[in-house]
């Protein structure tokens, strides 16, 4: 049997993942999105579901400062003792954290910090009850730096020392350490979180070092190979139930030339072997295919993927996230019955802040994305739709908004510097169905009243929301978003149902 990569699609980078006898858990960076730390779960390592997150009070994670790509860096998850452990960096906030919890499907704990400099934070529970922290920063020098902490209390009990500086590739960071037979394993980055990105690996007797390099670094990597799958690295390795090794790590699926992506980083999986000397090797020699065997996982049927949201429930599903820490009174799921309902704020889509927007990621090239809307604005500025977003300086907009005391239906581009409202013509009805189309290249708006045909509106290049082109760590979001455009809008949008029909 095989199994296709990425396992999880769409902006999901950074993976780390645990084992609690046939169960998995695995969690992925978030940056400025709020809840915080998406979590999934599998039976077979392949088909993952999202329980939910596990950063979703304003008392685990602030992201109002938090600018475009910051907030939360790459979390570990870890499971001792019968507890859970999430520990991750808000690079906008304190610094590293971790939570945990006995229930991972239930509500985690408050953060407990560590006075420990650095990013992409690592738990390691030894035998002998010691518990430590690794993490990866420049501040000291580049490399794996580590202490000893009291997990009860996050207080460090050891002093914080260089125990691996890697291979020589630039940016060594997401440190990973492990003990597999006499050995304890330190895993790293390298390179980069792009094109030359790979993974290194290293072992010592002790877990503090000295460790020694890998001959055969790096363990992982894509660079300069022609493959649909580039940037691989990031990776956290796993035991199955049945004694196989897996790793899970990061990768990009780019096009054109010269190459691009908008999906963001998303999590690949690949069987791990072991060579006679005791080093790990991932994949086919390092390398990694989009159709992968299936070895000993006894793959489990995938769940079929929900269309329609009705807003129906008391809560969002998961897939849902704010842009930043969200203000309660931009939204509500009572207000109206059945509708999601938006109150523009004086913050724009055009601003490093927190827009009244609740968005998903785009997990398919291609696809079709729409909601039903129903919003009469009566106040100049008030605004609601739907945006493909990147960022504040890249996205596309189809709304409805009142523009000199009209209401107009109207497409719009952000391109860095360049901003311009392309098409607008008057718009009478209440109520409109937005939708979006897209495949590799292009982005299609359409509107259309209800029980008719859709009509064209405007088209914008999905290469033009790429990372190459607007930088950052991030992907693509589909989302609903109201503004009163520097006022706070006096009308409510009412989002009825939201579809997101992947066609891949």
């Amino acid at each position: 049997m095989t199994y296709s990569n990425p396992v999880i699609s769409g902006f999901h980078p950074d993976p780390s993942v645990c084992r609690v006898g046939d169960d998995y858990f695995l969690v992925t960076s978030s940056f400025e999105y709020f809840p915080g730390v998406p979590l999934f779960h599998s039976k077979d390592l392949v088909n993952w579901q999202q329980l939910g997150h596990v950063l979703t009070r304003t008392s685990q994670l602030n992201l109002r400062k938090a600018g475009s790509s910051g907030g939360i860096y790459a979390p570990t998850i870890r499971y001792h003792g019968g507890v859970f452990y999430m520990t991750t960096t808000n690079v906008s906030g304190r610094g590293n954290f971790y939570v945990y919890t006995e229930d991972p499907r239930g509500e985690w704990s408050d953060p407990v910090y560590v006075d420990q400099p650095g990013i992409d934070p690592d738990l390691f529970f030894d035998e002998d009850g010691s518990v430590y922290y690794t993490t990866a920063h420049d501040a000291m020098g580049q490399g794996a730096y580590q202490s000893r902490i009291d997990v009860l209390t996050g207080e460090r009990l050891s002093d914080i020392r260089l125990v691996w500086n890697g291979s020589g590739g630039q940016h060594p960071e997401a440190p990973h350490l492990y003990r597999i037979g006499e050995w304890y394993y330190l895993m790293i980055a390298e390179g980069g979180t792009e094109y030359g990105h790979m993974v290194t690996i290293a072992r010592s007797k002790r877990p503090d070092g000295p460790f020694e390099g890998c001959p055969h670094n790096p363990i992982l990597s894509h660079r300069s190979l022609r493959s649909p799958i580039q940037a691989t690295g990031h990776a956290d390795l796993i035991q199955a139930e049945d004694g196989s090794w897996w790793s899970v790590f990061l990768g990009i699926r780019p096009y054109g030339y010269p190459m691009h992506h908008h999906l963001g980083r998303e999590t690949f999986l690949a069987p791990v072997t072991w060579t006679e000397e005791g080093w790990p090797v991932i994949g086919y020699h390092g390398t990694v295919a989009e159709t992968m065997p299936a070895g000993t996982l006894r793959l489990q049927p995938g769940a079929v993927p929900q269309v329609r949201d009705d807003f129906d429930h008391s809560v969002l599903a998961p897939c849902w996230t704010f842009l930043r820490t969200p203000d309660q009174e931009n939204w509500s799921l009572t207000d109206k019955s059945g509708c999601l309902t938006l109150y523009g704020s004086p913050v724009t889509l055009n601003e490093a802040d927190t827009p009244a927007f609740i968005g998903r990621r785009q997990q398919h090239f291609a696809g079709r994305f729409a909601a039903h809307l129903t919003f009469a604005p009566q106040h100049n500025g008030e605004e609601a739709g739907l945006t493909v977003f990147m960022n504040e300086r890249f996205h596309y907009e189809i709304a409805v908004a009142c523009i000199a005391g009209e209401r107009k239906l109207i497409f719009r581009r952000r391109l860095g510097s360049l901003w311009k409202v392309e098409h607008e013509m008057p718009w009478l009805s209440e109520a409109v169905v937005l939708t979006v189309r897209a495949d590799q290249n292009l982005y299609v708006f359409e509107y259309a009243e209800e029980g008719k045909e859709p009509a064209v509106f405007g088209k914008g290049e999905c290469g033009l929301l790429s990372t190459e082109v607007a930088g950052g760590f991030t992907g693509v979001f589909i989302a609903m978003y109201a503004t009163g455009n520097g006022e706070r809008a006096l009308t409510p949008a009412h989002f009825d149902w939201f579809d997101y029909e992947g066609n891949e």
